[in-house]
């Protein structure tokens, strides 16, 4: 039989796996990386992400069915698997920005800074540097508020799957004592037959013992009245 952890502990292994995936690609060597490699790393990172993300809500899931004297422990697991994946989201966010701010200041025709314009470029140039940072800090909150609201779907799902486990529960309870009840009942009715069998054997032993009585005073009245 399968051990009730086994599930979680593949789960856990391949949610270990994709992070160590996406730290290579924001930590290691991936982030010497420059240009449309760089936009592809990141673009398979936020793939990774989805995928370490699926992972934990599996993780989650699993947890339900792991006895109670060993869940604490895969909780606290659980909750360190938690904090990785924000912290890799994080750092995802950082990246894509940083990324957007270098295409923006080597676009063509942005001028080169000079000793008299001390921020470089253009009025123009400027201009639209400071609207493309406004709007990846605009992205940037839009991508926050769909993680927090992803994160609240998933604690709901949870809610939602811990609830139909203890309804199943009932379920299976009040069906047990049915079942029960059931047996109750089957040993009940045996019993009773056997009891209106006695009844009626009863009354046939009762019904024989009048039957003679009655024949051995019609025979003694015989004789008397007779002889």
């Amino acid at each position: 039989m399968d051990s009730p952890t086994a599930l979680f502990d593949s789960y856990e292994s391949d949610f270990k796996q994709i992070v160590n995936s996406i730290r290579e690609k924001l930590e290691g060597g991936g982030q010497d990386v420059q240009g449309e490699q760089r936009k592809a790393a990141l673009r398979r990172v936020e793939m990774e992400l989805d995928e370490a993300d699926e992972m934990v809500s599996q993780m989650e899931i699993e947890i339900q069915g792991i006895p109670q004297s060993l869940r604490p422990s895969y909780q606290t697991r659980i909750k360190a698997s938690k904090a990785d994946l924000q912290r890799y989201k994080k750092l995802s966010k950082e990246a894509h920005t940083q990324l957007s701010r270098s295409e923006l200041l080597t676009r063509p025709g942005m001028a080169s800074p000079s000793s008299d314009e001390p921020y470089g470029g253009s009025a123009s140039d400027r201009t639209r540097l400071l609207q493309g940072t406004t709007l990846l800090e605009d992205g940037s909150r839009r991508l926050q508020e769909s993680q927090r609201i992803a994160l609240e779907t998933e604690e709901q799902g949870a809610g939602i799957l811990r609830s139909l486990r203890g309804q199943r529960e009932q379920i299976q309870n009040s069906r047990d004592t049915l079942n029960r009840a059931d047996t109750s009942i089957d040993r009940a009715s045996v019993t009773l037959k056997k009891m209106i069998r006695r009844m009626y054997q009863q009354r046939v032993v009762t019904a024989a013992i009048i039957a003679v009585l009655v024949i051995l005073i019609l025979v003694i009245l015989y004789f008397k009245l007779v002889r």
